[in-house]
């Protein structure tokens, strides 16, 4: 399966991400839905936070040129939020990060679990 598969069938498709994207750890783009083109020292920035946190606590989580209040992270994901509905959720596997932007309508549990799910069968791949 290609890397834009991942994007569109098992992130996007699923109804519950509105824009997706696969990155490698060193910011180099695999993936990504259309009209979803975050800058690369947002990237960079969300990439950092999963080693220190430190600046999107204080700052917030930028991706795609929106600015989403920082929920919480450790070691392998990233959550923020942006008013009641819209929210970000990154998680790292082993050689990629994968982001995923959810919109009204999608829970930030079902979001999470999307990410999640492809996150860990990506794992399990070693990628």
């Amino acid at each position: 399966m290609s890397w834009q598969a991942y994007v569109d069938d098992n992130l996007v498709g699923t109804g519950k991400i509105a824009h997706a994207a696969i990155y490698g750890h060193d910011g180099t783009l695999w993936a990504a839905s259309k009209g979803f083109n975050p800058s690369h020292e947002e990237i960079k920035t969300i990439i950092e936070s999963f080693s220190d946190a430190q600046k999107i606590q204080a700052n917030g989580i930028h991706c795609n040129g929106v600015k989403y209040v920082f929920l919480n992270s450790d070691e392998l994901t990233v959550r923020g939020k942006k008013g009641a509905a819209d929210g970000i959720v990154a998680e790292k596997t082993n050689q990629a990060v994968i982001i995923g932007i959810y919109a009204e309508g999608t829970m930030a549990g079902q979001a999470n679990k999307v990410v999640g799910d492809l996150a860990d069968y990506l794992r399990g791949l070693n990628y």
